[in-house]
């Protein structure tokens, strides 16, 4: 038998946060962690990249699990979602 005995969960070092609404009049973001650690926010995608880049990660594929786990949504959502009543 060569399967192992628990499956292989992937610890993401960059965690991208659920969307957040800034204060009025200021547009909304994303915050970043690396490694566990709050790094700062996005705005856009191009920041989240320019973020990773800054603590020395490369990202290639921005789908990839092992590498960036996108929370409340993916990496082409960047406006709060409306509240359900």
């Amino acid at each position: 038998m060569t399967e192992i005995a628990s499956p292989f969960i992937s610890q993401p070092r960059i965690l991208v946060l659920g969307v957040m609404s800034g204060k009025p009049g200021t547009p909304p973001f994303r915050i970043v962690e690396i490694d566990g650690e709050v790094v700062g926010r996005a705005r856009a995608v191009t920041d989240v990249l320019e973020v990773a880049a800054a603590y020395g990660i490369k990202v290639h594929d921005l789908d990839d699990p092992d590498v960036v786990c996108w929370v409340g949504g993916d990496k082409f959502t960047w406006k709060p979602r409306p509240l359900r009543r």
